[in-house]
């Protein structure tokens, strides 16, 4: 399985909505959760991908302690939590850091214990509750393979800026 990169946007515990700008690097608040949810990983993205949502692939990051907006981190795929909101399709790959031994235990999504999972489903199936006219529909968790696919198929979508 290959590393990659994801930027951090939101930092596991945190409310505020933070986004990238991603002509200038700037991390922005786009706004703070209407509900009382936190985030339950760190959230961020692959670089140089493109997802069916117009928006770089989205990234859940396994990690013992939250890190900040911006930071880079190498990882690998170890599965995706498959869902849909207003906008649509908008699925999210769950990762590890590539070269930490505290996560090589954790190759597939079958190695995630399931009340990580079920921490992960909760919170996006109720994260824009308050929020109008927004929804989500959670579809379940695919494998690292298909984790993997999605990365890759957001790789291939990728177009530099100025191309």
């Amino acid at each position: 399985m290959a590393a990659y990169d994801v930027v951090v946007e939101i930092p596991k515990g945190s409310r505020n909505k933070y986004e990238v700008d991603h002509e200038t690097g700037r991390v922005y608040l786009d706004r703070v959760l209407f509900t009382s949810f936190v985030y339950p990983t760190d959230y961020g993205f692959f670089e140089k991908t493109l997802a069916d949502d117009g928006d770089p692939v989205d990234a859940l990051l396994l990690l013992e302690f939250p890190t900040f907006p911006g930071v880079g981190v190498k990882v690998r795929p170890v599965g995706v939590f498959k869902m849909s909101d207003e906008a649509g399709k908008d699925e999210k790959v769950l990762v590890v850091p590539a070269k930490d031994p505290r996560w090589a235990h954790i190759q597939d999504i079958s190695d995630v214990d399931e009340q990580t999972k079920a921490e992960i489903a909760h919170f996006f199936e109720r994260y824009k509750d308050l929020e109008p006219n927004k929804w989500v529909k959670a579809e379940g968790w695919g494998d690292a393979a298909e984790a993997e696919a999605i990365v890759q198929a957001g790789q291939a979508a990728y177009v530099p800026a100025g191309h």
